[in-house]
């Protein structure tokens, strides 16, 4: 009986840990996009579309990414958001001259219309960003 108990206790643990996993996925409006899928995302929309272009080494890159997911989750519908890790795409990074980070750059219907360098916080991005959002609504 105790084992069953046991058994009980680590199916109920394994449940949440997935109930967890799969509820991250689902907030998760970040797309994460390599040198293949680059140009593809930026092509499939007409919204405007905030790229963060980081490394896993980058301290300030790492202060920003809670940032990108929040503007992510309030903008959801009216403006994309992407994320390339300059390390493991350095031909995106290159072909957007990229020499420091984090660097964002806000795209226009396939073209950067802003750069953003640094890690600046909410405020800058987020302003940046309407800019472009009020241009759609005309």
């Amino acid at each position: 009986m105790k084992k069953d108990e046991e058994l009980e206790k680590m199916k109920a643990k394994k449940l949440k840990e997935l109930l967890r996993k799969s509820q991250k996925q689902k907030t998760e409006v970040v797309t994460t996009l390599t040198s293949p899928s680059f140009d593809k995302f930026l092509e499939n929309t007409d919204l405007p579309v905030l790229v963060d272009f980081w490394a896993d080494w980058c301290m300030p890159c790492r202060i920003m990414a809670p940032v990108m997911e929040e503007l992510a989750r309030d903008y959801a519908g009216k403006a994309m958001f992407a994320r390339v890790n300059v390390d493991e795409n350095p031909e995106v990074a290159s072909r957007y001259s990229i020499m420091s980070i984090p660097h964002f750059i806000i795209f226009r219907n396939g073209r950067p219309a802003e750069r953003i360098v640094g890690a600046v916080g909410r405020g800058p991005l987020e302003d940046a960003l309407k800019k472009y959002l009020r241009e759609e609504r005309r």
